[in-house]
């Protein structure tokens, strides 16, 4: 029986969001099972937000240690199994070093090979599964016999942990309307639906049903800045203006967001707001793999080929999803 185990994402914040549940089912098959989280400072406050998660590990601080310091920050933690979800060849190389007796990795990376003594074969890129579940199967040497269902793993997320939302960020949202934030921008993570689709689907919101906020970091903020003038008081502008703690909160107490497959998206999923996820068909991409996970996210792509726009930024797949198409959606996914 394990009594300490650590679990390293040490990349984005969607990636990290499909992770948490794998800390909620090794405490379901673990009881009283301590959890420690290794992640980047950025993603802190979300994994700090779990309650399955009982210590987060800072790699961009530990990184910066010796390796003397960080063998012995390791061997205190005293831990019985570390999964690598996602590969770091030197957290594997540490985990080594320290003589964790269980270090778990995909079969996929060759310092795996040197450092790990459970390999799992977890081919991503043309599995049907989803990315959760991908990450389940790197559990299976820790009691994860099957694949949990997706239900089961959107009620694992365990993000109840989040902070208060700041007065004056909570003034901004109007108790009778339906607060929907748009996340036009991705950062290069995902083909975009447009701005120019936003800007149809912002005039064809009804006001008086809702009220609408266009988030994004601050340099999305500088390059939407043309729309969002145009937008003017139809919209509120929420880019760079939170930490992500705070926009973690802020998305607690909206009714719902609207995004490509970003980050944004599957916490809004995960808290059990209305989530539409905007996306291309096209493999590994696809909703198939990555649709947020939540009792009230959904999502929409055409159901077509999307061969043309593989080598292309642009995505005429994605961007001939309809406003109209979202609208609906909304709608459906806030029936109660």
């Amino acid at each position: 029986m394990i009594k300490r185990l650590i679990i390293c994402r040490t990349d984005s914040i969607g990636d990290v969001i499909l992770t948490l549940p794998t800390a909620g089912l090794m405490k379901k098959l673990h009881p009283g099972l301590k959890i420690y989280f290794i992640g980047r400072s950025y993603t802190a406050p979300l994994i700090t937000a779990c309650e399955h998660v009982d210590e987060f590990i800072d790699w961009d601080v530990l990184s910066k240690c010796s390796d003397q310091e960080k063998t012995a920050y390791f061997k205190a933690l005293q831990a019985d199994a570390i999964v690598h979800v996602f590969p770091n060849k030197e957290l594997a190389r540490i985990a080594y070093r320290c003589k964790i007796p269980l270090r778990v990795g995909t079969s996929h990376r060759f310092h795996h090979w040197l450092y790990c003594n459970r390999l799992i074969h977890v081919g991503r890129k043309r599995s049907p599964l989803h990315e959760a579940q991908l990450n389940c199967r790197l559990f299976r040497p820790l009691g994860v016999e099957a694949s949990p269902t997706l239900n089961e793993l959107a009620h694992l997320m365990g993000l109840t942990e989040s902070d208060e939302l700041d007065t004056t960020f909570a003034r901004w949202l109007n108790p009778s309307r339906f607060n929907v934030i748009l996340h036009p921008k991705s950062k290069g993570s995902a083909r975009e639906w447009g701005l120019d689709n936003f800007s149809e689907l912002i005039r064809a919101l009804p006001k008086e049903r809702y009220k609408i906020f266009i988030s994004g970091s601050a340099e999305d903020g500088l390059a939407m800045q043309t729309h969002l003038r145009m937008w003017g008081s139809d919209v509120t502008d929420i880019t760079g203006k939170m930490s992500l703690s705070q926009f973690i909160a802020f998305i607690n107490k909206a009714d719902g967001l609207v995004a490509a497959s970003t980050g944004p998206l599957h916490i809004a999923a995960a808290l059990g707001k209305v989530a539409v996820g905007l996306f291309a068909p096209m493999r590994p991409i696809h909703p198939g793999r990555w649709s947020p996970l939540g009792p009230r996210a959904g999502f929409l792509v055409l159901d077509k080929q999307c061969q043309l726009c593989r080598h292309d930024n642009r995505c005429a797949c994605i961007e001939s999803i309809k406003p109209a198409d979202v609208i609906l959606k909304l709608e459906q996914l806030n029936v109660p």
